[in-house]
Formats: C-alpha cells, structure tokens, sequence
C-alpha cells in the first residue's frame, strides 16, 4: 500500500496497462480480464487485477497528463516492482496519414518538458519504447488487421494548446499525434530499467476536426486493449 495506490502486497500484477481514466480502467477490466478483481479506489483511481489467457493482469488508471502518471508510475515501480508498463490511451491525430480509430504505437515521445526536466538539465533527453514490446505489438496489429501507425508523438503538457505554429511543425517532422503521458512514462522505464510501451487510438484530428463519439470510442479503444495486452505477454 502507498499514498496514491490502495493496494495489498501481491495484488498488483508484474505486467500493467494504464489507461488514463479511471472508468477506462474499469471497462477494459470487466472487458478482457478474467475474474476481475477491484484492487484500488484511492481518490477515485481506479485499478484491477485478473487474469488475460491465464496471465495475471492489473490494469490502473494514471491520470490526466504527466505529472499525474508519474506518481502512479513511480509507486507501481518502487513499491510493488512492476516490470511491463503498457499506456493504453486516446490520442490527437496530428498527420494527414493518421484517420479516426487509427492505432498509433509510440518509438519515441517529443514534449516541450516533463517532469523528469530537471534531472536531465541542459540535455535534451529523448525517451524511446521498449524494442520488443514495440514489434510484438506491431506483429499483433498484424495480425489482427488493425490499420496501425508506429513512430513519433508528442506528449504534451497541456490540452487546451493555442500553439499552432510547434503543432505545424511536429507535423512537419513526421510527428503522428499528440497525447500527454508518454514521454514521461518512457522516461521512467528508462530509469528503473522496466519495459514501456504507449498504444493509443485516434479519437480526434488536429488537422481535420474530426471527433469519435462516445460509444465509437469505446468500441475502437478495444483494439488498443487487445493489441496491447497481445504485445505484453508475446
């Protein structure tokens, strides 16, 4: 147990996807989990434990933005030894070659400054995917005939952004979207030596406007689920 995650020694699975929100966290458990088993509820963060092909499971959700994953992050490393961190989340498309309901699986993650900012000082560290979980989840996209997208994103410290002109030029150097956890979540992977990953469905586009709602998102996030939950235990 910790400040942040309510959970028991033992109830937290090496393997971890991480939604950001709660309720996200709660419909991909009763989804593809077996015997899914509430495991924390601490100011209303959800997680669950159980099981996905007879492999235990915990799925946890982290917030909104980086600081907020950081804390969860950081606990579920230091203190219950997590060693597989998959994100499992919405993301902004930011590319022409990007569509609604497009899967997109992070190499690396540009970001203007995370929480990690004043460790790494004047160095402009750049955070990279764990290499296998990346072509597993590539081959599991594969082979479930997802229409996929793997390269660069932008993880981002706000939502409401009035920056055109850095997001005409991410888009210019290839970046695929923008979400606001996976630059962070790679840093930490790096640092604790833990395999990271970030998945993310299209839920909107920057450049066309387009927007899914609520009941398409919640079928097309399945995708993700599953690509993930494939890639983690390949």
């Amino acid at each position: 147990m910790t400040i942040h995650i309510g959970a028991k020694p033992g109830e937290i699975a090496d393997t971890v996807l991480l939604p950001g929100d709660p309720l996200r966290a709660k419909w991909a458990a009763e989804t593809f989990l077996q015997s899914p088993k509430c495991i924390n509820e601490v100011r209303g963060m959800l997680g669950y434990t159980g099981t996905w092909k007879g492999n235990p499971v915990t799925i946890h959700g982290s917030g909104m933005g980086m600081p907020s994953l950081s804390i969860y992050v950081n606990e579920l490393i230091k203190d219950f030894d997590v060693k597989t961190l998959v994100r499992i989340g919405s993301a902004g498309g930011m590319s022409s070659k990007v569509k609604l309901r497009d899967v997109v699986i992070a190499m690396t993650s540009s970001t203007l400054s995370t929480p990690s900012l004043g460790m790494f000082k004047e160095i402009n560290y750049a955070p990279c995917a764990d290499y296998d979980l990346l072509s597993a989840a590539v081959a599991a996209a594969q082979h479930l005939k997802i229409r996929t997208h793997v390269g660069g994103i932008y993880s981002s410290d706000v939502f409401y952004d009035e920056r055109p002109d850095l997001t005409e030029q991410l888009a210019r150097h290839g970046i695929l979207a923008v979400e606001m956890e996976t630059a962070e979540l790679y840093n930490l992977a790096a640092r604790y030596g833990r395999r990271a990953l970030s998945v993310c469905t299209i839920s909107d586009h920057l450049i066309t406007n387009e927007t899914m709602e609520s009941e398409e998102r919640e079928r097309s996030f399945g995708d993700m689920v599953e690509i993930a939950l494939t890639a983690a235990f390949s």
